[in-house]
């Protein structure tokens, strides 16, 4: 891939990304909202950052091609 196709890829990512924990964070809200224990933690948010390439060390790996 070229610098742009990572690039555009690696915005792909955060999309989707995006998505997905916008999803858990609405499962925590009803959650409270029905007084009971969130289904997501912060360590369950880092999980979906690192296994969607997206957190620093693997977007820089993305970017840079290596």
């Amino acid at each position: 891939m070229n610098e742009e196709q990572r690039a555009a890829f690696l915005n792909s990512q955060v999309a989707c990304t995006m998505i997905r924990a916008m999803g858990m964070q609405a499962e925590n809200m009803k959650r409270v909202y029905c007084g009971q224990d969130m289904a997501y933690t912060e360590v369950d948010f880092q999980i979906l950052l690192r296994d969607s390439g997206i957190e620093y060390n693997s977007a820089l790996e993305t970017l840079t091609g290596r």
